[in-house]
């Protein structure tokens, strides 16, 4: 039994008493908190402290909770927590994680519910709401405008700020009120002093006690105002700046002194700082309250705050008030969703949502009308995406056939082959196959991590349609990774009589000619190629399949050139990018999708691992080990040359130090971007061929070099690649059957960079590490490319939303079952209509 601890703690012992404050729970709340943070650190050892045992502290402490009003069931809670903490020493260390876990939950919910109860006793601060669909009503003057009216009919708008405001794309009252905000900030938390906390944004209703101003003496136009308030918690200091010549004058600082007499009750709206003169709030909010009942008259304080991007000479009140003033015409919008499906997903109207966006009562308001702006974005895009897909089905296609024998040239392919496919392997090849033999064209995207044998599906694809009298295109983004296939394709095909060919912006003048002529009269079966397959002389005879590789490196218009060559061609588009879900809802919604979640076996998992400066010499003794053991390095720069902006160490001088000091017993190559194509070729054949022992690259290496005796990867400043590249980077190791290395190394001591580095270190689960990087980084940065033909969105987010997505996704299927046309929906159809010429979606498929 501890000492002190009563076994029934009652609640007449925990009701709070007007001489204790929540000051006292807070500070008994934190010091729990701090010892429970101590234990989880120290790996639920029941540590020692200076006179007790953790456990016996905690139960001590927890027996000694401060006077205050909670439900019964609370104290209940206390009573048991208490008896845990007496089990502890005894219990395992499972029972002891969930134990504290319990009690973290507790103390937060504790602290919220007196937080709460806290300001409804405290404060009373009246703010005159819009009153409902008078939101809507007219003035006179206003009559006379209308969505489509120009930005300069809008009262008090001049040429010059027309001219600002045409800079943000601004030209009419419609770009006006779908002009977003970034961001918010909430003043309507109501806080007592003593229950606010260093950056938050808080609204203060207080006394003024003490009032002075004084002038800078380090700045003549400077000017300060300082206000010492009070509630019955306690105190804070605010503060405000008055910067000109004109604000600037004893006069001036005197008469807003004046404006705050000592006495006064205020409301102050503002971020809260902390420094160790105490805690304060500069450049607030302020308004005098008349009276206990009177209403504010500031449309700001204790509200929430729209904050729009914005160019010079367009200060933030101006534009919020220019945004206030015609946001009656929010009216004006028509609805595109049938009011039955708003009415069953509980969303509001549009006019209503919009209206909401710049002018939000409160948080739910606010999220209300954020969610039914990005449902329709997502309902947009997803009917835009079925709509486009049927279309595209309704096209002709080769119909191919299938033969199901070792003498198929399928057959033939993959008895070569020294490995069985895997199951995930065997169960794609089905899925393509019952798409090719139709004859509505097929439109499939593989998905597979690295190394996982997509090369493999694309060949016996390409096969098929060569089988059935065709011809096939095997498109990849750089000729590395073009002349990867070709050689691959080199390696099997002889054995097959096929003739294959290469294409790519180095092929010599003659070469190109005779593919060229060997395409179009039919003799080539296969042509593997870059962008140079685009290009308008390329002609086929029969082209029946196309096979994009890295697809997202490539513009919709430009696959949808290389989809122009032939009666409507299969597309198989293939990557090796993990792609979260949402994001290949958004950019794919169009493609039925193949996942290959399978590794061929014999492969060893890779060894993922953080270094920093100090660790270099271990990762060149771990080099040195490796090479000895006849295996090869790659070293990985992000950047060529170096950047005045990052301190990123430059491929050339790493190569140079590589092997002229630290391995100058090895031999060390350098390959970059800015290569030629065929200088490029001899390295990596080189390197292919074991004539390189350490290879120092930028990032050419992400995709198409195979190299299986690769046994370690060094990458340098990794901190400044994205994750998905990094899996994409890592996957050039551990390709044979020897243990392999991925070191990353970085220089960056900013928490968020490691811990999002460390995601690697935990996982080898690609699709797992892109959704952690759509959330760090966004999906452009996810996808590596602008070209990527992902839609700018204004409101949705794809980290944030995917669950609106999800649900849009659904009722864009239901939409378009029972009116395949959208003949019964034209508010929609005509708004599909828009997105479509917006996205710039074409009729083809990506």
């Amino acid at each position: 039994m501890v000492e002190g601890y009563n076994k029934n703690i009652s609640s007449n012992d925990l009701i709070a008493t007007p001489e204790r404050n929540s000051g006292e729970l807070l500070t008994w709340i934190r010091s729990l908190q701090q010892a429970l943070t101590v234990e989880v650190d120290h790996g639920f050892t029941n540590m020692q402290g200076r006179t007790n045992k953790f456990s016996t502290f905690v139960s001590s402490y927890l027996s000694k909770c401060p006077s205050l009003v909670v439900p019964e069931s609370e104290l209940c809670k206390v009573n048991q927590l208490v008896l845990d903490f007496e089990n502890y020493p005894s219990m395992s260390i499972n029972h002891r994680r969930r134990t504290i876990v319990q009690t973290r939950q507790f103390l937060h919910n504790l602290y919220k519910y007196e937080e709460e109860r806290d300001a409804k006793r405290t404060l009373n601060l009246k703010i005159r709401k819009s009153d409902g669909l008078n939101l809507f009503n007219k003035s006179s003057f206003s009559d006379s405008l209308n969505l489509a009216s120009s930005i300069l009919s809008i009262k008090g708008v001049g040429p010059k700020q027309a001219e600002r405001l045409s800079g943000l794309g601004l030209l009419t009252i419609r770009d006006l009120i779908y002009y977003f905000p970034r961001d918010y900030v909430d003043y309507t938390a109501l806080k007592t002093i003593a229950n606010t906390q260093a950056g938050q944004n808080v609204t203060i209703l207080a006394k003024i006690r003490r009032c002075n101003s004084f002038k800078s003496p380090k700045n003549p136009n400077l000017s300060i105002l300082e206000l010492f308030i009070k509630d019955k918690t306690g105190g804070i200091k605010v503060t405000r700046f008055f910067a000109g010549r004109r604000t600037s004058s004893i006069a001036y600082i005197k008469s807003q002194q004046s404006l705050y007499p000592v006495g006064a009750t205020v409301a102050v709206s503002g971020l809260v700082k902390e420094s160790k003169y105490g805690k304060s709030i500069n450049d607030p909010l302020i308004e005098i309250i008349d009276s206990p009942n009177s209403y504010l008259k500031s449309r700001t304080i204790g509200q929430i705050l729209p904050i729009y991007s914005l160019t010079e000479g367009i200060t933030a009140d101006k534009f919020r008030d220019l945004i206030q003033s015609i946001l009656h015409l929010t009216s004006d919008i028509d609805d595109s969703i049938p009011t039955d499906i708003l009415k069953r997903l509980d969303l509001p109207a549009k006019k209503e949502a919009f209206f909401h966006i710049h002018n939000p009562e409160n948080s739910k308001t606010l999220a209300k009308a954020k969610r039914r702006i990005v449902f329709e974005e997502f309902l947009l895009l997803q009917l835009s995406l079925l709509l486009r897909r049927d279309l595209h089905k309704k096209c002709n296609s080769p119909q191919l056939s299938i033969q199901q024998n070792s003498n198929s040239l399928v057959g033939k392919f993959l008895s070569f082959l020294p490995f069985s496919l895997t199951d995930a392997q065997k169960r794609v090849l089905r899925e393509i196959e019952s798409d090719i033999v139709k004859a509505e064209p097929m439109s499939r995207l593989l998905q597979g991590d690295v190394g996982s044998g997509k090369t493999v599906i694309a060949i016996s694809a390409l096969l098929t349609a060569v089988q059935s009298g065709w011809q096939g295109a095997f498109m990849a983004p750089t000729e590395v990774l073009a002349t990867q296939h070709y050689q691959t394709l080199r390696k099997w095909i002889p054995q097959l009589e096929l003739n294959v060919d290469l294409l790519t912006g180095s092929t010599p003048k003659s070469r190109r000619k005779q593919i060229l002529t060997d395409l179009i009269n039919g003799s080539t079966k296969i042509l593997v190629g870059t962008h140079s397959l685009f290009e308008d002389p390329v002609v086929f005879e029969r082209l029946g399949l196309v096979v994009v590789d890295e697809q997202h490196r490539f513009g919709v218009k430009q696959r949808n050139k290389l989809l122009n060559k032939g009666l409507q061609p299969h597309l198989l588009t293939m990557t090796a990018t993990p792609i979260p879900r949402t994001l290949a809802l958004t950019l794919h919604g169009d493609l039925d999708v193949s996942q290959l979640d399978e590794l061929p076996p014999g492969r060893t998992p890779i060894t993922t691992q953080l270094i920093s400066p100090k660790d270099k010499e271990y990762a060149y003794d771990l080099i040195r080990s490796e090479i000895y053991k006849g295996h090869q390095i790659y070293v990985v720069l992000p950047l060529i040359e170096e950047s005045e902006k990052l301190e990123l160490s430059a491929a050339v001088d790493v190569h140079h130090q590589l092997s002229t000091e630290i391995f100058s017993e090895f031999t060390v190559e350098l390959l970059h971007g800015k290569m030629k194509s065929p200088e490029k070729q001899e390295v990596i054949q080189n390197f292919l061929y074991k004539k390189i022992d350490i290879l120092v690259s930028t990032t050419v290496i992400e995709v198409g070099v195979d190299v299986p005796n690769a046994s370690v990867m060094l990458i340098e400043d990794s901190d400044r690649f994205g994750l998905a590249q990094l899996h994409q980077l890592r996957g050039r190791v551990g390709r044979g059957a020897s243990k392999s290395y991925c070191l990353l190394s970085h220089q960056n001591k900013n928490k968020l960079s490691r811990q999002r580095l460390e995601v690697l270190v935990k996982s080898n689960d690609g699709f797992e590490i892109s959704e952690i990087d759509l959330r760090f980084r966004g999906p452009g940065q996810v996808l590596g490319t602008k070209q990527s033909g992902l839609p700018d969105f204004a409101l949705a987010s794809l980290a944030d939303d995917g669950d609106i997505l999800e649900l849009a996704r659904e009722e864009a299927r239901s939409i378009l079952k029972s009116d395949p046309q959208l003949k019964r929906n034209s508010n929609l159809r005509i708004s599909i209509k828009e997105q479509w010429d917006k996205l710039k979606i074409g009729n083809k498929l990506n």
